[in-house]
């Protein structure tokens, strides 16, 4: 079996992708909150108005997990620049570790994500 050489170029990249991504999910949430906004000032039911806030505090909590996700993104970041510093192209098996562990983490916000978009978006059409 050949043994797989996985440089630190590879990891950067997609991590350049992870953050782009990251930061149009946050452009995003900022323009679902402008929409529940909205909702605030044209609803007085008040299981609407219960909705508007549940999704507010989703948004919320979502926001916070971009920012560790970010975050996480900076330190392997900083853990490649210093490995890279040793004259070595290719990352360590714990790095590696690192990134594919990382890697499930994005895998499953995307799906929460997806998941919470397609309830907001099902709710704004049934009270826009």
């Amino acid at each position: 079996m050949e043994k797989v050489t996985i440089y630190n170029s590879d990891l950067h990249f997609e991590h350049k992708q992870w953050n782009s991504e990251l930061a149009f999910w946050k452009d995003e949430l900022k323009s679902f909150n402008l929409r529940l906004n909205e909702l605030v000032n044209r609803w007085t039911k008040k299981e609407v108005l219960q909705k508007l806030e549940h999704y507010q505090n989703e948004f919320t909590l979502h926001k916070g997990v971009i920012e560790k996700l970010q975050e996480e993104i900076q330190i392997h970041e900083t853990s490649i620049a210093a490995q890279e510093s040793t004259g070595r192209p290719a990352l360590d098996t714990i790095l590696v570790k690192n990134h594919s562990d990382f890697r499930k983490k994005m895998e499953e916000q995307r799906q929460i994500y997806a998941d919470l978009k397609k309830e907001f978006f099902r709710f704004l059409s049934q009270h826009m």
